[in-house]
């Protein structure tokens, strides 16, 4: 079998003869320029001067059915606060308040990645309920888990129950724990307390998907995907939230 049956012919792997050493050794050659790079990897050479080309692929315009498009119309933005609260017995944080004596410090250390919240929308407003998981350490001792509640009511003028709730990571504005002594709470008289309380700030958008028509720049005949959201229900909106399970250890305060 001749050397150009064996090895075929154009651009594919050619026996090239070194004089270093005398051996062949096969590499590819381009002769014309006009390389194949599909023959790049059929010469297994260590010695190979291929380089092996690739074309990203070609983006084609996409033909649509028809000239509507769907939009999100924003119905209202605005950052809102939330707080989330509780009453605890100074008697659970182990602290016995002395007259004349101050009391020792109360820190609360909040954690972020175990706050629990869930959010509805009804006629013109938006409701979020939540619970916020806390350490309370008392002197820089070894601290207590607690779980505080919050619930937040935010007016949104033209809201409807089947628009789509949006809303930013909540962010931990602050923390404040107020000392109460002698004060009466669920029916005790004479209870020493601590409120303790966690500002939470996050950005609300409600959204509704709208059926559109393009001309040029702009929307005409605007649609709502669903005519009937905003109708007034017979029966009032009942909504239940998940259950939530306070850490162990902790409560919820009072």
């Amino acid at each position: 079998m001749s050397l150009s049956n064996r090895w075929g012919s154009g651009n594919r792997c050619k026996p090239v003869v070194r004089h270093n050493d005398g051996n062949k050794h096969h590499d590819c050659k381009d002769h014309d320029h006009k390389r194949d790079d599909s023959s790049c990897g059929s010469c297994g050479s260590k010695h190979s001067h291929c380089v092996c080309k690739f074309k990203s692929p070609e983006m084609r315009p996409v033909e649509l059915n028809s000239d509507c498009v769907l939009v999100n119309s924003v119905v209202c933005s605005k950052m809102v606060q939330k707080v989330a609260e509780a009453v605890i017995p100074l008697a659970a944080l182990g602290i016995t308040p002395v007259p004349g004596t101050p009391l020792p410090l109360i820190t609360v250390t909040v954690d972020t990645a175990g706050i629990v919240q869930n959010a509805t929308i009804l006629r013109d407003k938006v409701v979020n309920m939540g619970t916020v998981p806390v350490t309370i350490s008392v002197a820089g001792a070894v601290g207590l888990p607690f779980t505080l509640q919050f619930q937040e009511h935010t007016d949104c003028p033209g809201a409807c129950p089947e628009d789509t709730l949006i809303e930013t990571p909540l962010q931990v504005e602050g923390t404040l724990v107020q000392p109460i002594l002698g004060a009466t709470i669920a029916g005790l008289v004479d209870v020493d307390v601590a409120v303790v309380k966690v500002i939470l700030r996050t950005t609300i958008t409600v959204v509704r998907p709208l059926i559109a028509k393009t001309n040029h720049h702009a929307f005409d005949c605007l649609q709502d995907v669903n005519p009937d959201r905003c109708e007034t229900p017979t029966i009032p909106t009942t909504v239940t939230f998940p259950t939530t399970t306070p850490p162990a250890g902790g409560g919820g305060g009072v």
